[in-house]
């Protein structure tokens, strides 16, 4: 991993021993983030609904577990059913994030945020970033869309929600099972039994850990994760991955678990440099002086923020999230009956 990457906690998702700062900090999170659970299921802080089905898509873990490839799938999903998808996010990371903005392909990622330009990118759809997701909801709805779909925001109570998709890591699922910032968890992990679907994101691998612990309401889904093309950033021809096997390159990936994607080129036989930075990190030209020329390979969610300085040697590659039919006969069907209701 490169120096100036971040790595999650050992003792979130292994065996070393927990601090003592976070195991005495872990049970005022829990009492805060309890009473909030609790003052919105009574009644006394009070939810929104908007008039158009509301679809979230989360989890209850810090961190990246694949909501976003997840996101761009589900409206994707929704455009061919027939439905106006809108995106809601709070735009983690943007410079104003006070600011409310809508976000499109050509959004500074700096005012839209990485993962909001990412997505209006790929789909096409109205994009709202606000803090406050009830407006942005509401906004969406004014801008004429008939579903909105929140990437990130299963904790954010105050918009009413009609599904609730839990995605988590296939390989780390709860870790520790421990609330943070002893562990990973923001809130129990008896939560996710209250959602609708979970998504276990396996990446491109096989289930090595046993069942999470609380079953979903409408089942337990397998999403995989696929690359197979690198798209030249100067906007030459799209590249099969497969010229780059038995190479050397620098992949590049500033995500919440970057090895899933040095893993994934890897597996495709690529020579891999990693070089992995903070989740959302924001990119400069010097970032890729490493010293020797090779191609470099870096996610989506990176590529739109290196945008301006990309030459030849820069690629970006597209990811594809797959989940069984099963699955989207099943959420689609339930998003059929809210709109009949």
């Amino acid at each position: 991993m490169s120096k100036r990457g971040t790595k999650t906690p050992a003792y979130w998702y292994g065996d070393a021993p927990i601090p003592l700062p976070s195991r005495a900090l872990t049970p005022l999170y829990a009492a805060v983030t309890g009473l909030r659970r609790a003052l919105y299921r009574r009644g006394w802080l009070k939810r929104y609904q908007i008039p158009v089905p509301v679809l979230v898509v989360g989890n209850i873990t810090a961190g990246g577990t694949g909501k976003t490839p997840l996101t761009i799938e589900l409206v994707t999903r929704l455009k061919q059913a027939g439905w106006k998808p809108g995106v809601a996010s709070r735009g983690y990371g943007r410079r104003d994030a006070g600011k409310a903005r809508w976000v499109d392909a050509d959004t500074p990622v700096d005012l839209g945020g990485d993962e909001p330009v990412l997505v209006a990118w790929k789909t096409g759809v109205p994009v709202r970033v606000d803090a406050d997701r009830v407006a942005a909801a509401r906004a969406l709805v004014e801008a004429g869309c008939d579903i909105v779909v929140c990437d990130d925001g299963l904790q954010h109570y105050r918009l009413a929600r009609d599904i609730e998709i839990e995605v988590v890591d296939g390989h780390r699922r709860y870790g520790n099972g421990r609330l943070m910032p002893a562990g990973p968890l923001r809130e129990p992990a008896s939560r996710a039994s209250t959602c609708d679907f979970r998504v276990v994101n396996l990446g491109q691998g096989r289930s090595t850990a046993a069942p999470a612990a609380a079953q979903a309401g409408f089942g337990e889904w397998e999403m995989r994760l696929r690359i197979d093309v690198a798209q030249p950033m100067d906007g030459q021809r799209v590249r099969s991955l497969a010229t780059f096997s038995g190479q050397r390159v620098h992949a590049v990936a500033g995500i919440a678990h970057p090895e899933r994607f040095f893993a994934m080129l890897r597996a495709r036989g690529i020579g891999v440099v990693p070089h992995a930075f903070p989740d959302h990190h924001v990119y400069t030209r010097g970032d890729f002086s490493f010293g020797s020329q090779l191609p470099v390979l870096m996610t989506e969610k990176d590529s739109v923020k290196c945008r301006a300085f990309a030459t030849e040697w820069h690629f970006s590659v597209p990811l594809s999230a797959e989940l069984p039919a099963a699955f989207w006969v099943a959420l689609l069907d339930r998003v059929d009956k809210l709109s009949r209701h």
